[in-house]
């Protein structure tokens, strides 16, 4: 069985957390919260949910891919190291890297855009385009490894394109 982290930090989206998360198990993967901390994290709105490990208690080598919801949260990730080095290693060993929305920062942040196509949500494209990244304005884009989706709307095709992925 396929094992995706899928990141927490407070002010997650919901729809772009809750929906991947189960979406993955219906589909038969292994879905597990990750967060710097295992504990109780708050949406934007206030859903608490609970990071099942923190970054500490994983092994890279145990998973498949990460799903980096958006919101604010991809903000508070993008300033922990480690959560920059699972996502990089992600990428260079052409496991899934996914990202919708805001979580175009946390790619940002771990360098791994320069060069690719990709998508978000559109207040941060810029950021994306200055971070050497082409952006597209797609419901999902796939590039290798990378699948990006711009927000909560895309969220059918982020996850068909992510799913089309693992099943390889």
């Amino acid at each position: 069985m396929k094992k995706i982290a899928v990141l927490i930090e407070d002010n997650f989206n919901e729809f772009e957390l809750i929906y991947p998360y189960y979406r993955l198990k219906e589909e038969g993967f292994e879905s597990i919260l990750v967060g710097p901390q295992a504990k109780v994290y708050h949406s934007k709105v206030g859903l608490e949910m609970k990071a099942d490990f923190s970054i500490d208690e994983i092994n890279f080598d145990e998973f498949d891919g990460v799903v980096i919801p958006g919101g604010y949260a991809p903000d508070l990730l993008r300033r922990n190291e480690k959560i920059l080095s699972f996502v990089r290693k992600m990428f260079e060993s052409n496991k899934l890297v996914g990202a919708i929305c805001h979580a175009g920062w946390v790619l940002i942040s771990a360098k791994i855009v320069n060069g690719v196509t990709m998508t978000c949500f559109y207040s941060i494209k810029d950021d994306v385009k200055n971070a050497g990244a082409k952006y597209v304005d797609q419901s999902v884009v796939v590039d290798n490894n990378l699948i990006t989706s711009r927000g909560p709307n895309d969220l059918p095709d982020f996850m068909k394109e992510i799913i089309k992925f693992l099943k390889k």
